[in-house]
């Protein structure tokens, strides 16, 4: 009976760590290029059952009865990297991703340790003519004239981004827009909507799309019956637990007395 509770209990840890998820998805339905999330659940190892109630030529000897399965836990928290509706917003310093590869963008002026990856492109200038994110991370790209990884430089100018990802400022062929991918899908996300990860891989099997943003990745009516269909499985093993609590009162207390 104990273990009956202890197997809906870890259905009960379960199933709140996937509405959590499910929650934060819905939270980010309007953020640029968020990505999905989903809890990936895996159950316990079985436990073998057996007695030794079989007799045998007179001496006891295991009964094999079956396996028990000890309830469910957390495997792992699986990212969507499916692409999101690109939108358009007619300004200049948006951009998005059309296919894979994440842009690059450098905290503290760090190029190695402090270099993040997003798929929000919705940058702006700041007010010392540097290409940022909202959080004011520099946006990196390829110099053209020295094939260097650096902060994208626009100052007073006018930025223009073909399907390549060739800017030119004021018409003046400038940066290359640097994406990168993971081939190990090492990518972790920390906070801002960004990831970090290790050994990027440049890519340019995609096309950017400058005067357009990428739209989250979340289907609100998916979410929406997957946060019930959670909720009644919770509610379910809630039940569990509540009825074997009862029947372990009553035997302790009832049939203890009796």
């Amino acid at each position: 009976m104990i273990r009956g509770i202890y197997t809906a209990v870890s259905g009960l840890i379960t199933q709140e760590a996937k509405q959590d998820s499910i929650s934060n998805n819905l939270a980010n339905v309007n953020t640029i290029g968020y990505k999905k999330d989903s809890i990936i659940a895996k159950k316990f190892d079985d436990v073998m059952i057996q007695n030794h109630d079989k007799v045998v030529n007179g001496k006891n000897v295991k009964n094999v009865i079956g396996s028990l399965s000890m309830g469910c836990k957390i495997d792992e928290t699986y990212t969507n990297y499916n692409q999101g509706i690109i939108q358009s917003t007619n300004k200049d310093t948006d951009f998005a991703i059309e296919g894979k590869g994440f842009f690059a963008v450098s905290r503290d002026n760090g190029i190695d340790e402090n270099t993040y990856y997003t798929r929000n492109g919705h940058f702006h200038v700041n007010n010392v003519g540097y290409l940022v994110n909202d959080t004011g991370d520099k946006v990196l790209a390829k110099n053209i004239q020295t094939d260097n990884l650096e902060p994208v430089y626009i100052g007073r100018g006018k930025i223009k981004c073909d399907e390549s990802g060739n800017i030119s400022i004021n018409n003046n062929l400038t940066y290359k827009m640097y994406t990168a991918d993971f081939e190990d899908n090492s990518l972790k996300k920390v906070e801002d909507n960004l990831y970090s990860g290790e050994n990027p891989i440049e890519t340019n099997n995609r096309k950017i799309q400058q005067n357009s943003i990428e739209k989250s990745n979340v289907d609100v009516m998916s979410e929406m019956a997957d946060m019930m269909m959670t909720m009644r499985i919770f509610e379910s093993n809630q039940k569990i637990v509540q009825t074997l609590d009862e029947t372990l009162g009553k035997a302790v207390n009832e049939v203890g007395r009796a």
